[in-house]
């Protein structure tokens, strides 16, 4: 891939035109980093602090990153069509072999916020060999019955799309305390993006199915993800549920689950440096940056782990930190960490 494709891009796929932005070019054969960012929001607004944390400096300079923005959530993008069918959550899914294949990615590690995790978790479903890696933040894998669907259909009636969009972002602690962050983000989900647009991509948001995950030997022909999966939530945060109930439909030998302190809905950016620290840990067991020394989060997640097998023995959790040049000593394991 040359040099010049850092930058802005919009790639043709079989559901339309998306808007694609890379930093940086692939180095050897490693995956890219891709991400795909919550409702109510767009790459910049959901990633930027993460990005731009420092510790993450470390990692971007090992892989190329491709920022994924849903149809017409870009900033400045041009309002979409009246009559035009936003694509459904399966499509969005489906449009992203077209930018893996356009800038010729050998396969991807995903970072997914919302409803970005719920596309990736249905992009690695259907197309398993392109993902290598998910972290997963505030993922529910449930589809809206039909009483959330008239609930959220109502409030969307009586109040303006930014305050129906926040109770999802952000915890209530944080929407009552109304802290800087939230009115900064208010502001730029008003300002920054297409109300016309969003409505639509919250629309088809809300009317999503359940994703069919489940653990194998629970269901017959059961399907789940098969590549390492890092689940996070921030404590309080209005996904909590839907996390721990994706931990479930998951397999427990390739997936940690992450509950983080004092982050509320979006960890990502209230605290980016332990998320990056988790990140950097998540592709250490991965068999990537096999040099990163072992960091402050592992001590502490070692600790934790200690702590948390004393209190439940039954459920088998293991972690290896491997300093091989291949990192390839892995055994993975679910367990929940606060951090």
């Amino acid at each position: 891939m040359p040099e010049c494709w850092d930058g802005e891009h919009d790639i043709e796929t079989p559901y339309g035109m998306l808007h694609v932005v890379i930093r940086g070019a692939p180095k050897g054969n490693k995956p890219a980093i891709l991400t795909y960012h919550d409702v109510g929001l767009n790459h910049k607004l959901c990633f930027n602090t993460f990005f731009h944390n420092e510790d993450m400096q470390e990692i971007t300079k090992h892989f190329v990153v491709c920022h994924v923005d849903a149809p017409g959530q870009q900033i400045g993008a041009a309002q979409l069509p009246q009559g035009y069918q936003y694509p459904t959550m399966d499509q969005l899914a489906g449009m992203l072999p077209s930018v893996v294949q356009h800038f010729g990615f050998k396969s991807i590690v995903g970072i997914g916020v919302g409803a970005g995790a719920y596309i990736l978790a249905k992009f690695a479903l259907i197309f398993p060999d392109l993902v290598e890696g998910l972290v997963l933040l505030n993922i529910d894998p449930n589809g809206k019955g039909w009483i959330d669907w008239a609930a959220s259909k109502l409030s969307g009636l009586t109040s303006a799309l930014p305050d129906t969009v926040l109770p999802h972002l952000f915890s209530q602690e944080e929407l009552m305390n109304n802290t800087e962050l939230v009115q900064s983000y208010r502001q730029q989900i008003n300002n920054t993006i297409n109300q016309h647009n969003l409505q639509l991509f919250w629309n088809m948001y809300n009317s999503r199915r359940d994703l069919e995950m489940n653990r194998s030997g629970t269901a017959l022909n059961a399907k789940t993800l098969r590549c390492p999966v890092m689940l996070v939530v921030g404590d309080n945060a209005p996904a909590e549920e839907g996390v721990v109930e994706c931990n479930s439909k998951l397999d427990p030998t390739n997936t940690t689950f992450l509950k983080m302190a004092d982050s509320g809905g979006l960890p990502q950016l209230t605290q980016p440096g332990k998320l990056t620290e988790a990140f950097k840990y998540f592709l250490q067991g991965m068999g990537y940056m096999p040099s990163a020394s072992m960091t402050r989060l592992a001590r502490s997640r070692t600790a934790s782990l200690t702590s948390a097998s004393s209190m439940d023995g039954s459920r088998n959790r293991a972690c290896t930190h491997s300093d091989s040049s291949e990192g390839v000593g892995q055994v993975s394991h679910t367990m929940e960490v606060s951090c």
